[in-house]
Order: structure tokens, then C-alpha cells, then sequence
């Protein structure tokens, strides 16, 4: 069974020979811990692939992401990075103005000028599951945009130039995937974090009247090319799952361990398939591998009934011991677990 075919049989319930693996890391393992990034990826290899293509460039784009200083991403957006190896935080929003708003043009250029010359020939090239990455993150990069504090005072006030910014961005994101459906990926993967650690940041009702239509046009666009749909979203997503399921996501990256694991099974196990992941905020910096084994056979427990329906994924941070990431992927490999009655 290739990788490709693994995966998809995951994805559709059909008994894959074993369960997906797939492996995230911040940015400082590649910078400070390669070798152990390669020996790792040596011994357990991921079945997912990313396909050449690149993005244009963008004049407002100045600075370098992930390392300790300021940069400017495309959008204009001001971000602080205080280690290296990570993220970092907006501090300098666009449209923290909204009189700011009527100028503002979104980076049409990076669209304009991307590049899918090789795209289809490094899908061919492999025999692995093809997934692009997007920067398709619409209720994040409002927040970048306006501030995170400004935009839930927006959500309770919903003054009008709200949906103005919802719209534009959301426009800008729909010729982003135009890009990729007219590619030879597999999957197209989206994103946004909508949970904090034990509720939604913002009542399901309103969820689904402000955000929801906008999710499903990428649905329906990603699932009318014929790709598979890959989300992630962090925190306590409960209240959504389903929502998410209806609107066609195939693939879920949640924070599982922020939700009661068992209560998923039993809503939503064989409508969805939960890709990942294992807690990074506790087990995986500061348990033991056997404390790590033990999440995963959770997860199994709940979730793997050897038909599909689940992907081997965790995310490697930069304090993380290796021996904890290559107990995630050997408990995997241990015989399918017996399902609850």
C-alpha cells in the first residue's frame, strides 16, 4: 500500500493497513535539532507530502518570520518574535483604524504573481499524499488586521465594517484555493483557531451565522475539484465538530485532549477523520514515554477501530524530547485496541 492509498483509505473508512502518520515541528527543531528531525523522519516516515509552489512577493512582506526581532507580513501586519524557533505575536494592526479601511488593499500581488509551474510534476513525483499548505486563516487574519481586542468588541457591537472585513479577506481567500483546486494536490488545508482551553471564543450561534457560510464556499469549491479538505483549528471546538462535519471537512487537527476524547467518539467517530493530534501542552514537553504510549491508546481507544478514520500526527515543539515524539508513532504501530462496548 503506498502512502497516497493509505491515506485516503483513512479518509474514506477503508481499512488502511496502518494508521496515517504525519509529523509538525516548529520552526526551531529545523533550526536547532536537524539531525534528530532527520532521524526521526528517517525512522517513522510521514506519508504526506508538501508540492512545489510559491508564492508571489509582496513589497509589505520586510524581516524574517521565526527568528527574535520585528517583521512585516504581506498584509502589513507588524509581528514581535521574542525566541527563536517560534511564531510570535501581531503588535501593529493595519486596520486598527477603521478609517484605515477604505484604503486598504489586500496583497493581490502575492496571488497574482504565485508560481505552480513545478506543482504538478512534484505531485507525480511521489507516491505520498499531496497537501498543500495555504495561508487561509480568516477569523485570525481579522484579528491580525484589526487587534485582537478590537475585533470581539466588533463581534458584540457588529458594526458594518465588520462584514466589510470579513468579505475582503474571505474574497481574497476563494482565489487563493481557485489557485490550488487548478493543481494536481490531493488535499487543500485551511485553518483557524477557535477555541480557548474549555470553551469557543465566540457563541456557536454566531459562529454559525458570521463564519460558517464562509468555511462552507471553501468546502464546496475544495470538494467540486475533487480534493480532500483538511482543517485545524485549537482549543475546545466541541460545540463546532459537527458543523464542520456538515459543511464537508474531511479532516480534522483539533486539540483533542482540550474536549472529552470519548464523548467525540461517540458523536461524530466514522463521520470524520480526526487527524491528531497528541497534547503538546503537557504530555509531549513534560510526560514520560510511557505517559505519552498512554495518550495515544486513549486516542485509539476512543477513535481507531482499524477501519480509518485516524491519522498518526503530533506537533514537536522546540523543548519536546525526542524519545516522547517516537513513543506517539511506536504506540501507533501497537495492535488496533479493543473498542468500547
Amino acid at each position: 500500500m503506498t502512502p497516497r492509498e493509505r491515506v485516503i483509505r483513512a479518509l474514506e473508512f477503508r481499512q488502511p493497513d496502518r494508521a496515517p502518520r504525519d509529523l509538525w515541528y516548529l520552526p526551531g527543531i529545523a533550526q536547532t535539532r536537524a539531525a534528530e528531525l532527520n532521524a526521526m523522519l528517517e525512522r517513522y516516515p510521514i506519508d504526506f507530502a508538501q508540492p512545489v509552489f510559491r508564492y508571489g512577493a509582496s513589497a509589505r512582506a520586510v524581516g524574517t518570520p521565526d527568528r527574535v526581532g520585528t517583521y512585516s507580513d504581506e498584509w502589513g501586519c507588524v509581528w514581535t518574535v521574542a525566541e527563536d524557533g517560534v511564531v510570535g505575536e501581531v503588535k501593529v494592526h493595519p486596520l486598527e483604524d477603521w478609517n484605515a479601511l477604505a484604503s486598504f488593499v489586500p496583497p493581490w500581488e502575492v496571488l497574482k504573481a504565485a508560481d505552480a509551474s513545478e506543482t504538478n510534476a512534484s505531485c507525480a513525483a511521489t507516491d505520498r499524499f499531496v497537501r498543500s499548505s495555504t495561508s487561509i486563516r480568516l477569523f485570525e487574519r481579522m484579528q491580525f488586521l484589526r487587534g485582537v481586542e478590537a475585533l470581539f468588541l466588533d463581534l458584540a457591537y457588529l458594526p458594518g465594517e465588520l462584514f466589510t472585513l470579513r468579505d475582503m479577506v474571505h474574497e481574497y481567500y476563494l482565489r487563493e484555493i481557485d489557485l490550488w483546486t487548478k493543481t494536481d494536490v490531493d488535499a487543500i488545508f485551511f485553518m483557524d483557531d477557535w477555541g480557548s482551553q474549555s470553551n469557543l471564543l465566540i457563541a456557536p450561534e454566531q459562529w454559525r451565522e458570521i463564519f460558517r457560510p464562509c468555511y462552507a464556499e471553501y468546502c464546496r469549491r475544495i470538494r467540486e475539484a475533487g480534493k480532500y479538505v483538511f482543517f485545524h483549528s485549537d482549543g475546545y471546538i466541541a460545540p463546532i465538530l459537527g458543523d464542520l462535519i456538515e459543511i464537508g471537512v474531511h479532516a480534522i487537527n483539533a486539540q483533542l485532549f482540550c474536549m472529552d476524547i470519548e464523548s467525540l467518539a461517540q458523536l461524530h467517530k466514522g463521520r470524520i477523520t480526526f487527524w491528531g493530534e497528541i497534547c503538546r501542552q503537557q504530555i509531549l514537553p513534560f510526560g514520560s514515554p510511557a505517559e505519552v504510549r498512554a495518550a495515544v491508546m486513549r486516542v485509539r481507544r476512543a477513535l481507531d477501530d482499524g477501519q480509518g478514520g485516524v491519522i498518526a500526527q503530533c506537533e514537536w515543539g522546540n523543548e519536546d524530547p525526542a524519545q516522547n515524539i517516537a513513543a506517539v508513532y511506536d504506540a501507533w504501530l501497537e495492535p488496533t485496541p479493543v473498542q468500547p462496548r
